[in-house]
């Protein structure tokens, strides 16, 4: 694809804004998804997600509109997920502000807002859910444009559930967002932004090409870690995994590794080419500060590697998390695990409950109160 064909942008808003309804809407409309496969909440992937009604996780998709390629990444919008959504905001150029039109802006919209501003995108502002009764578009059009100082006219009404005005909102993509900048013939620098372990093919990791190309089965180094590998399979996700044998400068896609270790290949890494690689890396991410605090133990001390092994492969996908050895004379042998919030803490839980089927004893959750 020509790089000033593709734009990449994310979907931010708080929590049961419409932001994962709007996804679903845009998937249809660019025919990404067949109707027959079609389903609510198509890009939460995990069980969890769609029981609770909430993203958890950024899930990446490629669309073919036009003439362009159009990279959505959906973000979380609960405040205990905000490091998925400012890693997703990093990986883009533009971002599409989600806003509840019978609720108007919510702490976590500021929250995000603030995010998409620091990292220097193009903010869309959208009204969602304009076809209800309570809706109020004057009221919260003036908030919108009080925070983000664009015009009345600029802000786009639709409703996410029928579909009304979403077509409007690809055209706006495709005329606001920028197309993504790199050097085509430098040398080949990727931002890692998410990753995860399979069971079957070992390390895959979610990439933004900024500069140069991967193809498949080329040789490729981590510059952070050093840790060298194959690019097995490379390509898009629309919204599953699809082979294209190469990904170029400003493209969004995965890589599968033949990587083996979750230490290998971190969240905020940059991958490069082993044959000419770049000498210096991407900014990446701040580290992050947990806020809740807790011991987790298995049930019995014979399953203590099994809970070492669960948290370690978690948290190559939720980086988010910090664990550390823990050791109580009543339970035995544990882990004390960082979180960014109670609701985050819980996910884990049953993650590793459901996941790993675990069973698990759960000893004093404590909150850090940091004062700024």
């Amino acid at each position: 694809m020509k790089q000033d064909h593709i734009r990449n942008f994310c979907i931010i808003a708080h929590i049961d804004h419409g932001k994962s309804t709007l996804a679903d809407r845009l998937l249809e409309l660019t025919g990404t998804v067949a109707k027959r496969e079609m389903r609510e909440q198509l890009l939460d992937r995990m069980d969890l997600e769609r029981e609770r009604g909430i993203t958890i996780k950024l899930q990446p998709v490629c669309m073919d509109y036009k003439e362009y390629q159009l990279n959505l990444i959906d973000t979380p919008g609960h405040v205990d997920f905000s490091y998925e959504v400012s890693r997703s905001l990093e990986a883009c150029e533009g971002a599409i502000l989600v806003v509840d039109a019978t609720q108007g802006l919510q702490a976590q919209t500021l929250a995000n807002v603030y995010l998409a501003l620091a990292a220097d995108l193009t903010i869309i502002p959208v009204l969602n859910k304009i076809d209800l009764p309570a809706a109020d578009v004057e009221k919260v059009s003036a908030e919108v444009v009080s925070l983000l100082g664009c015009k009345k006219e600029d802000i786009l009404h639709i409703s996410a559930k029928t579909g009304q005005g979403v077509d409007a909102v690809l055209e706006r993509v495709v005329r606001d967002v920028p197309a993504p900048t790199g050097e085509v013939s430098g040398q080949t620098r990727a931002l890692i932004f998410d990753s995860y372990y399979d069971d079957y093919r070992g390390v895959i990791l979610y990439i933004r090409v900024v500069d140069g190309h991967l193809g498949k089965n080329d040789s490729i180094q981590m510059i952070a870690s050093g840790a060298r590998g194959i690019a097995l399979e490379v390509g898009n996700l629309k919204p599953d995994m699809t082979s294209t044998g190469a990904l170029g400068t400003g493209e969004i896609g995965y890589i599968v590794t033949n990587l083996k270790t979750t230490r290998e290949a971190r969240v905020g890494d940059t991958v490069t080419l082993a044959k000419s690689p770049a000498v210096s890396a991407l900014p990446g991410y701040l580290d992050v500060k947990p806020f809740v605090y807790a011991g987790f133990f298995p049930e019995s001390n014979e399953f203590y590697q099994e809970l070492k092994d669960a948290i370690e492969k978690l948290s190559l996908s939720d980086s988010a998390l910090q664990y550390e050895p823990e050791n109580s004379p009543v339970l035995g042998f544990g882990v004390r695990i960082g979180f960014l919030g109670l609701l985050h803490m819980d996910i884990v839980r049953e993650r590793l409950e459901r996941e790993y089927n675990l069973e698990l004893i759960i000893t004093n959750p404590s909150t850090i109160i940091i004062l700024s």
